[in-house]
Parts: structure tokens; sequence; C-alpha cells
């Protein structure tokens, strides 16, 4: 059974991890603040757009290493120890994705036992609305 300290333990690790990626020059998921909408050209032309109405509404954010098709009759032939092929090659970063849309891309890393991921493109504000459209 796992007690407040191991959890508190598990952030130091993280915190450390994060605190050696502020260290390569890059910041810290942490220091990292919101931008309102009207920051990035284009996308607003109200500059008192409140964001904090927003802020507490729970998104779902996924990892995405591949995909691939296959007939229901490969499907139905699946059991333990099948391996199926990704349109991705290893290595490749992974997609992530905010209620189904891509927002960055990442790759895989491993902080006391626990996977994570560190964010090596971000798609701006103004990209993620031309992909809507």
């Amino acid at each position: 059974m796992a007690t407040d300290n191991d959890a508190a333990d598990g952030m130091d690790d993280w915190a450390a991890a994060m605190a050696e990626q502020a260290g390569a020059g890059k910041p810290a998921a942490s220091s990292v603040q919101p931008r309102a909408l009207g920051d990035d050209a284009g996308l607003t032309g109200n500059p008192d757009v409140n964001l904090e109405v927003i802020l507490d509404i729970p998104v779902s954010l996924s990892l995405e290493i591949g995909r691939t098709q296959i007939p229901i009759r490969n499907l139905l032939h699946l059991n333990q120890g099948s391996i199926v092929e990704l349109d991705r090659l290893a290595g490749e970063p992974l997609d992530v994705l905010v209620n189904g849309t891509l927002i960055a891309h990442g790759e895989v890393v491993v902080v006391n036992e626990k996977f994570g991921i560190r964010l090596t493109d971000v798609i701006s504000p103004s990209e993620r609305v031309r992909r809507l459209k």
C-alpha cells in the first residue's frame, strides 16, 4: 500500500526531472503560464479574453504511438502474444492529443519506474485553429 511519503518521493523525482530540464535551458512545465487567446496573432480581436472561467475544465490527454487498419477477420484472430504492426517507425515522436486534437509531439521518458512524456514540439494555437477548419 502506498503512503503519502511514497507519493511525495514520486513527486520529488518528477520535480527533479523537471528541474533538470529547466537547467537545460527549457522552462519547467510548472513555470509555463497560460497565454490568453489574444496573445497569438489572429485568434481573437478581443484583448480582454478571460480564461479563468475555463481553466478548471477537465480534458483528456492521450498519447498515440501509431495506428493501423486490419480486417475484422484478423482482429478476431488476435490473442496474447500477437504482434500488430503500426504505421510509425521506432524512435518517431509520439502524438500528444487533447480531446482528440493534436497539440504536440514528444518522446517517452521514465522517472522512478513511471512513464511520462517530454514535449519536443508544441503546435501553436493559431496552427491548431487552422487545422480545425
